[in-house]
C-alpha cells in the first residue's frame, strides 16, 4: 500500500470538505508538486479545488531535494501511478487531472483506470506504440540514459542540461532563475522503462488508447520542446484517438518543456482552463 503523506492527506481532506470540483496535478521529472503553485491558485480562483500530490518519498522542498538526491533514486512508473490513485481513490468526487512531461504520460494512465473525469496532458512523455524519436529527446535524455548504472540512481541536471531541456525558448537570465527555483535531481528507473517500451510488450509504460471509458482528454505540445518535441505528442495524439471518447490536440507556438513554469504559464493554464470547464464532474 503506498502512503499518503501528512501533506497529501491535508489536500484530500480539504478537497473532500469544500464540495467543489477536484483537479488533481501531476508533475514530471526534474521538478516537484510545489512548480504547480501558481496553477492551483489560478485554478482555485476560479472556483476548483486543487491537489498536487508527490511522486513517492519526494523531498517537500527544493533545498531539502538538493541535500537527499538519492530519496529519487528507483521510482518506477507503476509505483508513482499506484501512489496517484490511491490518493486519488480518497476523493469524493472523481477529480479533473492535468499532468506534465511523465506527468502527463501518468496522467494518461490515470484516466485509463478510469479515475479522471477529464484530463490535460501538457508535453507528455510517450508511452508504446509512439514511435518517434528524435535527435533533441535523445540529447535531452541523454543525461540519464547515457550511463545504465543511472537505471537505480537519481541525475541532477546541470544548468547546461537544464537549458537545452526545458528552457531553450528563455533567454539566460529566466533560465537561471527557474533552474534555481525549480530544479531537482530525478530518478533515472522511468527514462530507461521509457526508452525500452517498444522493445518491452510487458513494459509499465502503456496506455489502452481504445479504452472508451477514460473520459476528454486534451494533448498539449510546445512547438520548441527539446525533451518531448511536438512530433511525439502528436504521435500519442493519433494513437489515443482510437478510444471514441474527446480527444483533442493544441500545439503552442514557440514554447519549449518549460512551459508550465515559465512567464507563459498562464497562456497553458487558459487552455487547460477552457478544455476542463467543458466537462462536468463525475462522482466516484
Amino acid at each position: 500500500m503506498e502512503t499518503i503523506t501528512t501533506r497529501e492527506q491535508q489536500e484530500i481532506e480539504r478537497a473532500n470538505a469544500s464540495g467543489l470540483q477536484p483537479i488533481v496535478f501531476v508533475h514530471g521529472l526534474w521538478l516537484l508538486a510545489s512548480s504547480w503553485d501558481p496553477w492551483r491558485a489560478f485554478f482555485e480562483e476560479r472556483g476548483y479545488i486543487t491537489l498536487a500530490p508527490g511522486w513517492p518519498d519526494d523531498p517537500e522542498t527544493v533545498v531539502n531535494a538538493k541535500d537527499d538526491p538519492e530519496a529519487f533514486a528507483n521510482k518506477r512508473i507503476k509505483q508513482v501511478v499506484d501512489h496517484f490513485s490511491h490518493v486519488i481513490s480518497q476523493l469524493k468526487q472523481k477529480p479533473m487531472i492535468i499532468g506534465h512531461s511523465f506527468g502527463g504520460l501518468f496522467a494518461q494512465q490515470l484516466a485509463d483506470r478510469e479515475l479522471s473525469a477529464a484530463t490535460v496532458a501538457i508535453d507528455p512523455a510517450g508511452f508504446r506504440g509512439v514511435l518517434p524519436l528524435p535527435l533533441t529527446e535523445l540529447k535531452s535524455g541523454s543525461p540519464v540514459l547515457s550511463n545504465p548504472v543511472n537505471y537505480h540512481r537519481s541525475v541532477a541536471l546541470t544548468f547546461e542540461q537544464f537549458h537545452y531541456g526545458f528552457t531553450n525558448e528563455l533567454d539566460e537570465t529566466e533560465a537561471r532563475q527557474l533552474y534555481e527555483k525549480f530544479a531537482v535531481p530525478g530518478p533515472g528507473t522511468p527514462l530507461f522503462q521509457a526508452a525500452a517500451a517498444n522493445l518491452n510488450p510487458w513494459t509499465e509504460d502503456k496506455v489502452n488508447t481504445k479504452n472508451p471509458e477514460r473520459g476528454p482528454l486534451l494533448l498539449i505540445a510546445g512547438e520548441k520542446d527539446h525533451t518531448v518535441p511536438a512530433v511525439v505528442v502528436k504521435a500519442a495524439y493519433k494513437l489515443q484517438q482510437a478510444s471514441p471518447a474527446v480527444t483533442e490536440f493544441r500545439e503552442i507556438p514557440g514554447r519549449g518543456h518549460s512551459l508550465i513554469i515559465d512567464h507563459g504559464w498562464p497562456e497553458v493554464a487558459e487552455i487547460a482552463l477552457a478544455f476542463v470547464r467543458q466537462h462536468k464532474q463525475i462522482t466516484l
